[in-house]
Parts: structure tokens; C-alpha cells; sequence
């Protein structure tokens, strides 16, 4: 095992979580830096992971945190800014990864992991995607100074503690009868965190790696309707989902975007404009078989339907998909 020490930015976070327990369990030795070391009690009992209290953002901070690392994995990323004007955007994700590869070129670090995302680019309509799309393309550059990178897009990510479904289910809980939703018809190809933690551990030992972008997708495409509807199914919500004209999901943008936690933006409405789908799946050329996500959400979403509607969910849902499952299934085995 060559690359023994690991550090993640973003250990904390969703994916960060689930990828240290993998790494853990595979024996590295993975040190995380955060701001808030005190809160990450549950990561701290893991074998072989060390805390580093610091903030990513500061230059010094992280280049004591990089010293003496083999890899360095990037997983930071906000789904949401304070003001629609891209600068917090581009501060997570742009800024810092600046921050990130300067610190790996002084140390000496020559392999880094990015987390990018699905559609991203540096001319893409939304800030979200820009940022990322900037980030990715300057951490490839570095390879001009000998770094070794490999970069990550997935679609949405779905799993236990994911901002996916779970966010959609409180907001089912607290509308009655009808659920009006924005951009209904966008399709996603959900990937579950532990198949994307996975890519990471297979990137990490294979050199073949070096230098590829992996667009990372699950096995079926569905419209945000059918997963909408999916989540209040598998809480055993009677929900009517109804899809918004676009002028009035542009309104719903501008308002929701006031709300306490910010449910739904202008950014995220222009990241919706582009289907989160994959043209070539990366899973199969890092040799995973994708996860359905009917095995995993019912689990932790809490279905208390009983057994007969549980049966009539199923097969509701293989009526959801809307990819053809035999042609997915040939695509995967290509």
C-alpha cells in the first residue's frame, strides 16, 4: 500500500464520512482537517483516523496539515451561497483548491483525489457548476507540476444522512394533498455514497487512474417527479407531486431562496436546466456495479406501508424508471 497517509478536506462532510470509514476499514491512515473537531465524535473511534483542528482556508493551517501526506483527498463542496452572485461559490470551491494545490506542490504531496460534480465546466450556466468546473480544470493543470490527479462528477448522491431525499421527505411531511415542485421533468441517474466512496478507494490503488475524470451515475434515470414521488410513497405520504410551469419554478426559486436553509434557489433552478445523467458511466471502467437505489432509500427513509403496498411500491417503480433497464443493463456490461 503506497499511498498510506491521507488527508481529506471535507472529512466531515456526507461523502467525507462515508469514505473514511472505507479507508479506515482498509487500513490507511487518514487525517482530516476541520474547524470543528469537537463535533466529530463518531469519526474519532475509528482506527488509524486522526483530527486536525484547523481551518482549510488558511494557507498556514493547511500546510502543517499536508506535510507528510502520501494523498490528498478534496471532497469540499456547498450546494448553496448566501447571495446569488457566485462569490461564495467560487471561495469553496475555486479559492480553496487553489489553497489545495499549493500546499501540495510545496510539500511535496503528488497525488490528489477531486470531488467535481455531474455537468460541471467553467462556462456552465449556474455558479455552482461554474465553480466546480474551474476547480476541476486548474486541478488537472497541475499536472504540468508532477501531481497526479484524478477527478470525480457524480450525479446526486443518495445514502442514510444524504440532503437528497431526506430534505425532500421533511418537505413532503409538511405539505398537504399536493407538493408543487420546480423543473419536475429533470432527470437524475442517483449514485449511492458508498458505490462513489468505493471509486476513491479503487482510484487510490490503481495508477490507471492518473489523469481520468470519472463521471459517476447509478443504474436507472428518473425524472425529479418519479423521485419525488418515490420518497412520499416509501413514507407512506399520499402526495399529489405536480410539476411547475417554468415561470412560476423561477418565482418558487426567488422565494425559497429567502427561507431558513435556503430549500430551493435560482442556482439550483439553472442547475436543473441540464439532465444530472451520465453519457459513459465511469463505475464500469473502475470495474463497480452501481447500486439501485429501491435496495437502500426504503431503508432509511422509514417505509411504514406494510408488506402488500411494499410489493405494489416495487412494482410502481419499475414503471419509474426511465431508461430502458435491459439497455442499461447492456451498457453496463460494455
Amino acid at each position: 500500500m503506497s499511498n498510506n497517509t491521507i488527508g481529506i478536506l471535507g472529512g466531515s462532510g456526507f461523502v467525507g464520512r462515508h469514505l473514511t470509514r472505507l479507508l479506515s476499514a482498509q487500513g490507511y491512515n487518514v487525517h482530516i482537517i476541520s474547524r470543528h473537531t469537537n463535533r466529530l465524535d463518531a469519526l474519532k473511534v475509528l482506527p488509524e483516523v486522526t483530527l486536525f483542528n484547523g481551518d482549510p482556508h488558511d494557507p498556514d493551517a493547511l500546510s502543517t496539515f499536508t506535510q507528510d501526506l502520501d494523498v490528498v483527498i478534496n471532497l469540499v463542496g456547498i450546494l448553496n451561497e448566501k447571495k446569488d452572485n457566485g462569490e461564495d461559490f467560487h471561495r469553496a470551491h475555486v479559492e480553496l483548491n487553489r489553497k489545495i494545490l499549493h500546499a501540495c506542490q510545496s510539500n511535496g504531496v503528488k497525488r490528489l483525489l477531486h470531488m467535481s460534480a455531474l455537468n460541471a465546466s467553467p462556462e456552465a450556466n449556474s455558479y455552482y457548476l461554474r465553480s466546480k468546473g474551474v476547480a476541476e480544470h486548474e486541478a488537472h493543470q497541475a499536472a504540468a507540476n508532477g501531481l497526479q490527479v484524478t477527478s470525480f462528477r457524480p450525479s446526486v448522491i443518495f445514502g442514510w444522512d444524504d440532503s437528497f431525499f431526506n430534505r425532500f421527505a421533511g418537505l413532503l411531511r409538511l405539505t398537504p394533498l399536493m407538493f408543487p415542485l420546480a423543473c419536475a421533468q429533470s432527470r437524475f441517474a442517483p449514485v449511492f455514497v458508498d458505490d462513489v466512496a468505493h471509486a476513491f478507494l479503487t482510484a487510490l490503488e490503481n495508477r490507471e487512474t492518473i489523469g481520468k475524470r470519472y463521471d459517476l451515475c447509478g443504474p436507472s434515470v428518473y425524472t425529479l417527479k418519479q423521485l419525488v414521488s418515490y420518497t412520499a410513497d416509501c413514507l407512506g405520504l399520499h402526495r399529489t407531486v405536480i410539476g411547475l410551469p417554468d415561470i412560476v419554478a423561477r418565482l418558487q426559486a426567488h422565494i425559497l431562496g429567502r427561507f431558513p436553509g435556503r430549500p430551493f434557489t435560482m442556482d439550483n433552478y439553472r442547475s436543473l436546466q441540464q439532465d444530472s445523467v451520465c453519457q459513459d458511466n465511469g463505475f464500469k471502467h473502475l470495474d463497480i456495479q452501481p447500486t439501485q437505489l429501491e435496495s437502500v432509500v426504503p431503508g432509511y427513509l422509514g417505509n411504514q406501508t406494510g408488506r402488500k403496498e411494499r410489493l405494489n411500491k416495487n412494482r410502481m417503480m419499475q414503471t419509474y424508471s426511465v431508461s430502458n433497464p435491459q439497455q442499461d443493463k447492456d451498457s453496463d456490461n460494455k
